[in-house]
């Protein structure tokens, strides 16, 4: 099971990301692990310094803006 956190303080586009990325793992019919982080320390301690961030299984994957749908798609089916 893929662990994704959405690194962020709550605001809209964090939100968008976040249903997102659920949205397309239901679709692909892949279990994940979603959390999100508001904690400005852990979001610094990721190295992201615009939000929302996506980290998948450790690694970060995305900063800034909210991503496109074939980017989320990639993140749950790898």
């Amino acid at each position: 099971m893929k662990q994704i956190k959405v690194l962020g303080s709550g605001c809209r586009n964090c939100e968008i990301t976040a249903n997102a990325i659920a949205k397309a793992a239901q679709q692909a019919g892949v279990e994940i692990e979603l959390e999100k982080v508001t904690d400005i320390a852990e979001i610094m301690g990721y190295g992201v310094m615009s939000t929302p961030g996506v980290v998948v299984d450790g690694k970060v994957v995305h900063a800034g803006g909210v991503p496109g749908p074939d980017q989320v798609r990639s993140w749950v089916v790898e």
